[in-house]
Parts: structure tokens; C-alpha cells; sequence
């Protein structure tokens, strides 16, 4: 048997990996790594400090440009500042234990609270949403005198067809002898709503905007439907001074958010309009206003400029998605998704943990400025304040515009596997977060046509009052009943006007659809898909 030769390699030392270890470990090897390693550290400290610079700058130069249009990105530029005590609004003792006591529940004693949830629309008023209809006085009565007898039970409800005024003054005492339970509160919010300012006090300073409490807002809507009620029965009843003492005092009420930087106080406080516009409007149709009392009204509402007072909450809620931005910096992204009530799976709870803190603070610079870009043209051109217009139709553009811009965004929320995606465009925040242009700008033009079809059937029914008849055409008016008739918010147009054939007439606005059509009414009383915006009264009793 021949040996074999010494110069034979083992399998051991033929060993690629073998070979591979032992030139890595060489002085040349680890020389090559080092030199690979010193230039992977350096791109990838040239790429932090590119993507750092240029998120920066690119942010800068928008931050300038917006503050030189006089515009502040900083929230603390819309925060209301500090009155008095004895001249806030806010400071009376019913209102100032919102925040003292927020879990502690109020006006539980009330016929409202306790039979809210009982008296429904009858079928008639179901079908015919787009018109204002008289409050259901009798079905009150009825949950009223089941409440006294405890035979109300979980799920009753009462409703009837008694609208008429003999009925509703019948059911009126009852109304209000429920509601005496609210007089003192009443009483001290009256004598409080003289006070020239209003500041709630708000922890503006919290590093979450979104936690930033509001107990106010629920407790001020709940005060106005009561003041409502308690309005449409005195109407009923004969009562038009107390009615008018209720529908000021839910004017005040409203106002008292005025200045909040918010968009949720903006649009509790167009809801407590309309609450109040309610009450005018029962006056109205049963001609219950005496002239004065008219002026007051018309004067209140003919001082609403709700396009101008959508301007600061629009601007307070783009510095909330700024902080935004500065919290997910400091926390992680998911704090979007907690804000948003999001389900985040674990596996995505993973990932974005692990990521969040490798990301170049330049990303979070794109972020705030792609969210704060795409914010302002949703915005463009909506809203003309110079006009006093609002657009539907440029509403509706801009935000498929921005949409399209957007990838992975179906209905305000991102796709499924579209996290990241927007994490690399820099466009996450946005993403998750932008609000719905289209019906927040429906909330303008409905607040705006709201007060301005008040303030105009005020001055007709002073025009009625003083010549027997309401007039022709809207021109009648001025000057002597209104100095300057309001143009319809979506058209920029006078308001559609008619007489009709029962004495009565109709008062319109083309409404969200942009389309004149002749004086029908939607679906809802404020259809944002189809039909006008109608003011109109019932046919009245023989």
C-alpha cells in the first residue's frame, strides 16, 4: 500500500470556510474589514447627516414662509389669554366645576335627562327631515306623567302628532314645572353671561395635545337643549320674553368657546346655534316675536361671521398635528394610533419600536412639513372670506387631490401594509391624521346659513309686522328692516326668496350640491348630497 504524499491537504484544511476564517483573521483581512467598516460608519453618518440637513432646511424654509403671512405654528400663539375672574364667563360656579369635578354628572334631576331618551319623532317628521318641525310638547307631557306615576319604562317612547299651538300650550306647564329643577343654574348663568370674556381653564401645556381635556363642551350642549326645551314651551305658552332670555343665554353659551383653538369646540359651538335657532324659528312661525325682541335677535345674528371664526381652530388644529409630529419623535409613532383608538398588532408594535429610534430626525422635519403642505391645500380656496363664500365643489377637489397624493389612504385611514410606506415618503402623520376638508367646510357654510337665514326671517317678520304681509322680494327690506341683506354662503348670490300661496314664504340657499332646486328640501334639513337648504314655516292653523 502506497502512502500518501506529504504535501496532500486534510479535508479540514481544504475547508473553503476554514480558508475564509484564517484570511480573516490575518493582519490583510482584518486590515480590509476595518477599511469597509470605516467606510460603511461614514456613508451611513453622510446619509444621516444629508437626510438631517435636508429635512431641516426644507422645514425652516416652510416655517418662515408661513409665519411670514402672519400665520404662527406654535400653539401657544392661539392660546385665549387670561381675564379676570371676575369678568370670565367661564368662572361662574356651575361651569367652573367641570373641571373640578368632571366625573361628578349634573342636570340629572331635569325632565330632559330623564325622559331625553323616551320622546321620538313621530313618522310624519321622519319623513320630512328637511324641514324644521315644532317641538313635540305633548309627547313630553306624556313622558312627564309617566315619570310621576313610575310607570315610565327602559324602553318606552312617546311621540305624537300634536304639534299644533292649542296642544303645546296645553302641554307647556308641564314642560316647565320639569325643568324647574335647572332655574338656579339657569339664574347664574344669566347673570354670569354679561361678563365681557370667556376662558375655560384648559392644560394647554400638555406635551399630547390630544389629551388635552374638554368636559366643557358636553356640559354647555346639554344646558342649551334644556334652554331649548324650556324656550319652546314658554313660546307655546304665550311666554315670549323668558323664551328670548333662553335663546340669549344659549347665544352666550356657544360664545363662550369662541376663542378655543379647536375644531371640536368650533363645531359644538355651530351645534349650539342651531339649538337656538330652533327656538327662533318656533317664535317666528307662530309670529310669537313682538318687534324688539326681533331687532335683539336679528342684531345677534347678523354679527356671526363663521368663516372668520373658522380661521383659528383650522390654524390651532395644524400646530396639534405639529406637536404630533414632536411626541412621535420623543415616543414613537404609535402614539398616533393610540390617539386614534387603532388596533396596532404586536407585530407592528415591534417593528415600529425597533425602528422609531434609528429614524434621522430630518424625517420627522418632512413629516411636519408634508402633513402642514397638504394641510393648507386641502384648505386652498375653500373658503373666501373677502366673498363670504364657501366652495363645495373646490372642497370636494382639493380633498381627492390630497388623497391622491397620499398612497395607501382609503376613507382617513391607511391600508393595510401601507405603514411604512408612508413612513419612507415622510408622510405618516398626514396620513393617519388628515381630517376630512369636505365636511368640516359643510359645517362652515350650514353655521353661516344657519344665522344668516335667522337674521333674514327676523327682518321679514318685522316687515309682516309693519305692513300686514311679508314683501315681494328680499331688496324690500333694506334699509329700513335690515341695512344689508347676507348673500347665500355657497353662491356668494342673494338667498332664494318667494312668496307663497298661503301667506307664507320660502327662503333658500342652493345648498351643498351648488344646484337650485326651486326651493326642495333634502333628505335632512342640511343635505350635503342633494336639495336646498330651506327655510320655510308650516301652514297655519284655521
Amino acid at each position: 500500500m502506497t502512502d500518501q504524499p506529504k504535501t496532500a491537504l486534510s479535508m479540514w484544511e481544504r475547508s473553503n470556510i476554514v480558508r475564509s476564517f484564517r484570511w480573516l483573521f490575518s493582519w490583510r483581512g482584518i486590515r480590509r474589514v476595518v477599511i469597509v467598516l470605516a467606510w460603511t460608519v461614514t456613508i451611513i453618518g453622510l446619509w444621516y447627516g444629508e437626510e438631517n440637513w435636508r429635512g431641516r432646511r426644507a422645514w425652516n424654509q416652510h416655517r418662515q414662509a408661513t409665519e411670514a403671512r402672519g400665520e404662527s405654528l406654535d400653539l401657544s400663539a392661539y392660546i385665549p389669554k387670561p381675564v379676570p375672574d371676575d369678568q370670565n364667563f367661564a368662572q361662574t360656579p356651575f361651569l367652573k366645576a367641570t373641571f373640578l369635578q368632571p366625573n361628578i354628572p349634573v342636570l340629572t334631576n331635569d325632565l330632559y335627562a330623564r325622559a331625553a331618551d323616551h320622546v321620538t319623532k313621530t313618522k310624519s317628521v321622519e319623513a320630512d327631515k328637511g324641514r324644521r318641525h315644532f317641538t313635540d310638547l305633548a309627547a313630553w307631557q306624556m313622558a312627564s306623567d309617566a315619570l310621576q306615576s313610575g310607570a315610565l319604562k327602559r324602553d318606552q317612547e312617546f311621540k305624537t302628532d300634536k304639534t299644533g299651538l292649542a296642544a303645546r300650550a296645553a302641554a307647556a306647564p308641564v314642560v316647565l314645572d320639569g325643568l324647574k329643577a335647572d332655574e338656579a343654574i339657569f339664574a347664574e348663568l344669566r347673570a354670569a353671561s354679561s361678563r365681557e370674556f370667556s376662558r375655560y381653564p384648559l392644560k394647554y401645556d400638555l406635551e399630547n395635545p390630544w389629551r388635552i381635556l374638554l368636559p366643557h363642551l358636553a356640559r354647555i350642549k346639554q344646558v342649551c337643549q334644556r334652554l331649548n326645551l324650556e324656550a319652546c314651551a314658554d313660546l307655546a305658552s304665550g311666554q315670549p320674553g323668558p323664551a328670548l332670555a333662553d335663546v340669549k343665554l344659549m347665544l352666550s353659551l356657544a360664545d363662550s368657546i369662541k376663542s378655543e383653538p379647536f375644531i371640536i369646540s368650533y363645531l359644538v359651538r355651530v351645534a349650539c346655534e342651531q339649538i337656538a335657532v330652533q327656538s327662533v324659528w318656533e317664535g317666528l312661525a307662530e309670529h310669537a316675536w313682538t318687534d324688539p325682541q326681533l331687532q335683539e335677535i336679528q342684531a345677534r345674528f347678523s354679527s356671526y361671521d363663521f368663516l372668520a371664526d373658522a380661521q383659528q381652530p383650522l390654524l390651532g388644529e395644524r400646530v396639534c398635528g405639529i406637536l404630533t409630529v414632536d411626541l412621535a419623535k420623543k415616543t414613537s409613532f404609535l402614539a398616533i394610533g393610540d390617539y386614534q383608538g387603532r388596533d396596532t398588532g404586536w407585530f407592528e408594535k415591534m417593528l415600529f419600536n425597533r425602528i422609531c429610534p434609528l429614524i434621522p430626525s430630518g424625517w420627522y422635519d418632512q413629516e411636519r412639513l408634508n402633513y402642514c403642505t397638504l394641510y393648507d391645500a386641502q384648505w386652498k380656496d375653500v373658503v373666501n372670506l373677502a366673498a363670504k363664500t364657501v366652495s363645495p365643489s373646490t372642497a370636494e377637489f382639493n380633498a381627492h387631490d390630497v388623497n391622491r397624493q397620499i398612497q395607501g389612504v382609503s376613507s382617513g385611514k391607511p391600508e393595510s401594509g401601507s405603514g411604512f410606506k408612508a413612513l419612507l415618503r415622510h408622510r405618516l402623520v398626514v396620513t393617519m391624521m388628515e381630517p376630512s376638508v369636505h365636511r368640516f367646510a359643510a359645517k362652515i357654510a350650514i353655521a353661516q346659513t344657519g344665522a344668516d337665514q335667522a337674521a333674514l326671517a327676523c327682518a321679514l317678520e318685522r316687515y309682516r309686522l309693519a305692513n300686514g304681509q311679508f314683501p315681494e322680494t328680499l331688496e324690500a327690506l333694506a334699509p329700513r328692516f335690515i341695512s344689508h341683506a347676507p348673500n347665500d354662503v355657497i353662491t356668494g348670490q342673494p338667498y332664494k326668496y318667494r312668496r307663497d300661496a298661503g301667506g307664507q314664504f320660502i327662503l333658500y340657499s342652493v345648498g351643498w350640491n351648488e344646484k337650485d332646486d326651486g326651493g326642495t328640501p333634502g333628505k335632512t334639513l342640511f343635505d350635503l348630497a342633494q336639495g336646498d337648504w330651506v327655510w320655510s314655516y308650516p301652514a297655519m292653523e284655521p
